[in-house]
């Protein structure tokens, strides 16, 4: 299955539809990640967006697990599945919320068959946003080190939304009227390309997130 292509005009009408700036990019990153065989999704709720961006091969079954309907508490309790009985472990917008996140992480890494993967996001330059708890924000080289500890391999990181004028907008997006978003993203990303432009350092220091990838 193709996923979708989100151009400008897709980045406008998600920001009017409500979307901060860190979860379009997050969707438009995911379009070059291809889902396989069972798939996992980790604190994704019943039926998350990003599904329509991700590609998937002709044999994808899905379970999604979340506290929310299954009352698991990703800090203690095993996944519902067996070791290496999983293709795929998706876990988007949740380590920043686990405290104990080098469990899931193992939890994650033992339900992945051999060469297994999980695809992933977390937020960098985000506002304080708890369910129920938000505990942390990670740098890539705190994403490469907690995946190695925890027997990954084959790591990559990648960042998302860079620069200081798109972290600002991201940050305020949410409180604008949504009529007024996407004229003032239009401002905002033109200035940010320009500072980017005179300030290639900062692509490093203001992502909003980042999408990460790792095998089994």
């Amino acid at each position: 299955m193709t996923p979708l292509r989100p151009g400008i005009l897709h980045t406008l009408a998600a920001l009017a539809r409500g979307q901060s700036l860190a979860r379009i990019r997050m969707n438009d990153a995911f379009r070059s990640k291809t889902l396989q065989g069972a798939v996992m999704d980790v604190g994704g709720g019943r039926n998350p967006d990003y599904f329509d961006y991700l590609g998937k091969d002709a044999e994808v079954s899905m379970l999604p697990v979340d506290a929310a309907f299954t009352g698991i508490d990703f800090e203690k309790d095993p996944l519902p599945a067996a070791d290496a009985s999983v293709a795929t472990v998706l876990c988007c917008n949740v380590l920043e919320h686990i405290y104990n996140h080098q469990f899931l992480l193992a939890e994650m890494r033992r339900v992945l068959a051999p060469s297994g993967t999980l695809i992933g996001f977390v937020p960098f330059w985000t506002g304080y946003h708890p369910d129920p708890h938000d505990y942390f924000r990670y740098t890539d080289e705190a994403l490469a080190r907690m995946l190695s500890d925890a027997g990954y391999r084959d790591i990559t990181i990648e960042p998302v939304a860079v620069g200081p004028l798109l972290a600002n907008f991201n940050t305020i997006v949410l409180s604008m009227p949504r009529a007024l978003r996407p004229v003032a993203y239009l401002w905002y990303a033109l200035w940010n390309r320009l500072f980017v432009a005179l300030r290639p350092e900062s692509r490093k220091r203001n992502p909003l997130g980042y999408v990460f990838t790792a095998h089994a």
